[in-house]
C-alpha cells in the first residue's frame, strides 16, 4: 500500500529481489545502471540526474540511503521525508525501474552485489572515491560521472525554508 491506503504498482525491491530481477544471468542482454543518495527532497537536478542515467542503460536502478543512514550522514533533523515515502516518489519516476533502500552508510554491499554495467555518481564526487567503482569496473562495467546541474541543493533549499520560517516569527 502506498501513502493514504493508495495501492501502488511500484518496484520498491530488497536487495535479493533486485538481483533475482537484475543480477547478471537474468539480463539477457539489458544493461543495468546504478545510482544512489538521499533524495530527501526531491528537485530538478536529481530530475536531470536520474534520466541521464537511465539514458545510459535499458533499467535504471537506486539505491537508497534509509533514514537511519541519512541521519549519521547529513545530521538532526534528517531526512525530512521518511525513507518509505521517497522510495515511493522515486519508484514512481518514468526513468526509474527499482528502488532498493539500504542502511549502510555507502551502497557498497548493493553494487558489490548486483554488479550493474554502469555505476553512475555526480560529477561532484571524486572519481577515486566513488563506491563500487573497483567491484564494477572487475566486472567489466564502467563508471560514468554525471555533471551536477548547478543551483540546486536539498541542503540549500531546507536553509531557505527554515530562515522563511525564522523571519515569519520575527514580523508575527
Amino acid at each position: 500500500m502506498g501513502i493514504h491506503g493508495v495501492p501502488l504498482n511500484l518496484e520498491i525491491l530488497t536487495l535479493e529481489q533486485a538481483i533475482l530481477r537484475f543480477g547478471r544471468e537474468k539480463r539477457n542482454g539489458r544493461q543495468v545502471v546504478f545510482t544512489n543518495g538521499c533524495f530527501d527532497l526531491l528537485h530538478p537536478g536529481h530530475i536531470g540526474s536520474l534520466e541521464q542515467a537511465r539514458g545510459l542503460g535499458d533499467a535504471l536502478i537506486v539505491g537508497l540511503n534509509s533514514d537511519a543512514s541519512v541521519r549519521q550522514l547529513k545530521g538532526a533533523g534528517r531526512p525530512v521525508v521518511p525513507e518509505r515515502e521517497r522510495a515511493e516518489i522515486l519508484a514512481a519516476l518514468e526513468c526509474v525501474d527499482a528502488v532498493v533502500i539500504f542502511d549502510d552508510l555507502t551502497p557498497q554491499e548493493v553494487i558489490a552485489r548486483l554488479l550493474p554495467d554502469v555505476l553512475v555518481k555526480g560529477g561532484d564526487w571524486p572519481g577515486d572515491q566513488i563506491v563500487g567503482r573497483e567491484e564494477v569496473e572487475a566486472a567489466g562495467g564502467r563508471v560514468v560521472s554525471i555533471p551536477v546541474v548547478p543551483g540546486y541543493s536539498t541542503t540549500a533549499i531546507l536553509g531557505k525554508i527554515r530562515e522563511g520560517a525564522r523571519a515569519s516569527r520575527v514580523e508575527a
